[in-house]
């Protein structure tokens, strides 16, 4: 699943290409994603391009007439291209320009979202947490929110109430780095172990988008370049390997129901 690095390097890959250009037609080869895309997407053809922005996992491309809500899904990906280029079986959204070239949106499972809003908000993007490369996710932030909280340590910081995008992939890794065991209490963690937490966690991502985001199954570029990132990872998807920092085998366990990947000897 594209998680918040790879929503932000699309973001990043397709602005260029898209910002200040106008919007001639939008097809959709589907009448259902996620959700059913809704007819008023309809209202932003003739409409120019003025911005698209990111909030978690979701991309806001934003008119005068309104704005798209986009959402990657399990495997959406979003690619510019030539217009005349045929669109593929699981080709279900275009969003076409007037300059000849085209968003196309792909997602063979049909699990990502094209929505509309008025003014850019939408329930869907409602009572989130702050995201996680501002000066607002602190090591403050987080002791005061995890108060008496006994849920382990990786849900609560892959909770999007408490701080958005901290995938799966990401909760390990960063974990890993800070040292500490992801079936930690949230709440029994010092303001130290949080001021280390939080940077790591702002670290790992901040790589990951140099890196043009993890390529693990589904998620490529906008270009259609695969993301690096793979080749940084510390324990994710390395069960039984040797842990890098102390050569003890890296452990696998579920944490609500997301694979886990842990050094037991290195993380307390």
């Amino acid at each position: 699943m594209p998680e918040l690095p790879e929503v932000e390097v699309s973001r990043m890959g397709i602005s260029p290409h898209l910002i200040g250009e106008t919007i001639q037609t939008l097809t959709f080869r589907t009448a259902k994603l996620r959700w059913d895309i809704p007819k008023e997407l309809k209202k932003l053809e003739g409409q120019v391009i003025r911005n698209i922005r990111r909030r978690a996992k979701y991309l806001i491309i934003e008119t005068d007439a309104g704005c798209a809500i986009v959402h990657l899904g399990m495997s959406g990906s979003l690619r510019v291209l030539d217009a005349e280029i045929a669109a593929g079986k699981h080709d279900h959204v275009d969003l076409k320009l007037t300059n000849g070239k085209v968003l196309r949106y792909n997602d063979p499972r049909r699990f990502g979202a094209w929505l509309y809003s008025e003014d850019g908000e939408h329930n869907v993007l409602g009572h989130m947490g702050p995201e996680p490369l501002t000066a607002e996710f602190s090591a403050e932030y987080m002791q005061q929110k995890a108060v008496n909280k006994r849920v382990a340590l990786k849900q609560f910081i892959m909770d999007n109430k408490v701080v958005v995008g901290v995938g799966n992939i990401y909760a390990s890794e960063s974990l890993f780095s800070a040292r500490l065991h992801p079936q930690r209490a949230a709440g029994s963690l010092t303001l130290n172990e949080w001021i280390k937490l939080v940077a790591e966690i702002k670290q790992v991502l901040q790589t990951s988008i140099q890196q043009g985001g993890t390529t693990l199954k589904d998620f490529s570029q906008a270009d259609g370049k695969p993301g690096y990132f793979a080749q940084e990872l510390q324990v994710y998807g390395k069960a039984g390997e040797p842990c890098p920092s102390c050569g003890e085998p890296i452990e696998e366990l579920k944490i609500g129901q997301r694979n886990t990947f842990f050094c037991s000897s290195c993380q307390k």
